[in-house]
Order: structure tokens, then sequence, then C-alpha cells
């Protein structure tokens, strides 16, 4: 690969992180780093020669020493850590946590079997998204929830005004947001052998969505089998004074293969899964149908609804949404958020919300939506890039396979 196209999907990832970050945070600030907050590996990440950079009003790392290529081949060809100890994790408990949850969020939470989860979406009035969610059924009166950092503000509002209202109608609710923990994601096809090593726990018996509070390194941790790269892995909840002990042990017994990877590699990973960035290819006037997620509407939800806009959500699912989240292969440069998607007659009909250069397929991937009518695989597209319009396709995601961990 040769340096030029390293230096564009180096510049791809930083905009697109950029783009997420600046319509995620309502007001943005170009604090020093004094005024960024730090993560419990922050000395950690500086240490391994960790490029930090301001991120949702924390300081992360966006690379390591290697390039943002490596690393993304790295994690799926053995594996790699990630701290995102910047997203907000919090528990809801009470014997009615979870009809309070499914007043807000699409997922059939009820029907989770203790100790699984699901993707989910928060949604407004309109049916809109608030935010994209990982939630799990600890028990039937313990809901343990993770939301973006981006978003943690706004999450946090939506969720204790709501709260407010049901707990005065008597509603049994009450919330913990678990700032004395970290989290770190271990992905790749070395996570599961490398962290069986640390935990006495079988984790062969362990399927993609499950979750387990188990002793990890020492530490008492929440481990839930996931992860936003597309390969098998976990996401660790930890006590934020073990979380150092813990990263450097995952590394040891890996011997090297498993690295520290930084944002840039988990946008691309994210991208070449298929898998949405909340502030670009989700926002408060897409619908989940829209994005493509009309499968993490509970069939139980369907039925009933009960959840901020249904009734929208609910006739989209009946007759079609009028755009959709499509995956497109194109030529030319890469495609960056907002280029033009035109159809074959040079009409608009739609935008890029991400796009880049994919390390493991070696092509131009991107993701976007377009009017109905032009989402099939197989439809040609042009994509207007600085003025010049460049050939498309309309493509099946996720552009890699993914690896998950099932039964």
């Amino acid at each position: 690969m040769r340096g030029g196209n390293l230096w564009q999907l180096g510049q791809s990832i930083t905009r697109r992180l950029a783009q997420a970050e600046k319509k995620n945070i309502t007001r943005r600030c170009f604090a020093s780093d004094a005024d960024l907050k730090k993560t419990a590996l922050y000395d950690f990440h500086v240490a391994h020669g960790g490029k930090m950079v301001p991120f949702a009003g924390w300081s992360m790392p966006i690379q390591y020493k290697d390039s943002i290529m490596d690393s993304t081949l790295n994690c799926r060809e053995n594996g790699s850590l990630f701290d995102v100890a910047h997203m907000c994790g919090l528990s809801l408990k009470g014997k009615d946590c979870i009809p309070f949850l499914e007043k807000l969020v699409i997922a059939d939470v009820a029907g989770l079997a203790p100790g699984t989860g699901c993707l989910t979406v928060f949604t407004n009035e309109k049916g809109g998204a608030i935010d994209d969610s990982v939630i799990t059924k600890v028990t039937d009166e313990h809901i343990y929830v993770v939301v973006n950092a981006g978003c943690r503000d706004k999450d946090l509002a939506h969720i204790e005004e709501h709260m407010k209202a049901f707990t005065s109608k008597g509603g049994d609710v009450s919330w913990h947001i678990h700032d004395e923990r970290s989290l770190l994601a271990l992905q790749g096809p070395l996570a599961a052998p490398v962290l069986q090593h640390l935990t006495k726990e079988d984790l062969s018996k362990m399927y993609f969505s499950d979750f387990h509070v188990l002793d990890i390194n020492g530490a008492t941790c929440y481990l839930t089998r996931t992860g936003y790269t597309g390969e098998d892995g976990f996401e660790i909840s930890v006590p934020s004074e073990n979380a150092v002990d813990l990263a450097k042990a995952i590394l040891e017994k890996s011997e090297g293969k498993i690295r520290l990877t930084g944002l840039g590699a988990r946008d691309s990973l994210r991208l070449e899964a298929g898998l949405c960035l909340y502030g670009n290819d989700m926002e408060q006037h897409i619908t989940p149908i829209e994005a493509g997620l009309t499968w993490a509407v509970g069939k139980r939800r369907r039925a009933e609804g009960g959840f901020l806009g249904a009734d929208v959500i609910l006739k989209q699912i009946e007759s079609g949404p009028s755009i959709r989240r499509v995956g497109i292969f194109s030529s030319g440069p890469p495609a960056r958020g907002h280029s033009e998607i035109q159809n074959d007659k040079g009409e608009n009909i739609g935008e890029v919300t991400s796009g880049g250069f994919s390390p493991c397929l070696k092509k131009n991937i991107a993701m976007g939506y377009v009017k109905s009518g032009n989402h099939k695989s197989g439809t040609k597209l042009k994509i207007v890039i600085r003025g010049k319009a460049y050939d498309g396709a309309v493509t099946k995601m996720p552009f890699v396979a993914t690896k998950y961990y099932k039964p």
C-alpha cells in the first residue's frame, strides 16, 4: 500500500470522527489538554506511543506507533485492545425497570433471557434516533446499558426526565452511572483464547451478546461478548483502579499479537462491518427503519408499540421508509461524509454519511442514504467528490463478513 493512500485513509477517518463529534456535542469547545477528561489508561496510552486527540470531551488515542491500516489488519488477523472508557455505562434497577426502559427503546427488553443483551435505539417522539445503545438484562430487576460518549449528556437528561415522570406515578426504578468503572474492548480471533488465561469461567460457553459478572485478573468485571468491529470479542467493564493491570495482562498473555488500538482503526473496522456511527450514519431525524435496523424492533413491540415515536416507526415497517441506508463501492477518491449521491441520470438521490478506503478489501467503501427504489444491491450510482462524479454501486453490508461467536 502506498503512502499516499495511507494518508488518505488517516485523513478520512479523522474527518469522520470529527464530524460525529461536532454533531454529538451541543457546545463544541476547542479545549486545551488540561480541560479534556482522561481515562484511567491515559498515561498508559502515552507511554505506549498513543497519539492523543480530543474526542467528545476526552483525550483519546487515535492511533499508536503502527499505522491505522496495520492496526485494522492486525485486529482481523490477531486482535486489538481498545480503551472505550469514554463511553457511559449505567444500571437501571427496580421491579419496574423493564417497563420503564421499554417506553424509551425499540427492543423487547422483557423478552430477553437473563444474562443476554441486544443492540437497541433510544427514540424521540418523531421516531428519530436519540442514540443507539447496547442493553443487557442482567436480571428481571437490573438492566445494564452502555451509551455513546458524545451522546452522554443528552441521553442521561432524556432518561432522567422520563424517570422522574415514571416514578412520580409510583413506578419503581432507580439508576446508577458507573463512573467508577472503565470499559475495555478486546476484539479479534485471539480475544477469547487470551482472555481465557485471565478467568476461570469457561468462555466457550458464552455466546454473542451474553453477559456475565465474573473475576478477570483478580477484579470483578462485567463481561459482554460483543463489540464494534465485526470480529468476535468482548467489552469488559472493570473497576478503574484495575484497568491498567488488566490491559497489561491482556497484552502480555497475547505475546505481542494483540495490540493497543486507537479510534482511527476502530472507525475503519466498524465501517467495514457496516455498523453505524452516531452523528454520521444515525441522527435525531433518522428512524431505525431508515437506518436499516428494522430487525432491532422486537416482534412484540411491533404488535404493541408503547415506545416514543412508535406510530411513525410502525407505519414505516408496514409501508416502507422514503429513504434507506445502503452500502456502496465506489471508484476514484474515497467518498466523504455529505458527498452527493446521484442516479445514473445525474439526479440527486441522497448523500454519503461515512466513507473511506477499506484496509481489508483494498477498495473504497461507503455508507449513505438514498431514496427508496435506489437501494437494491447492484444499483448503479454516481458519487460526487470535489465537483466530479465517480462510478459507484449499491452493495450488501457488511462489507467484511462478521465473525460473531454464536451457538
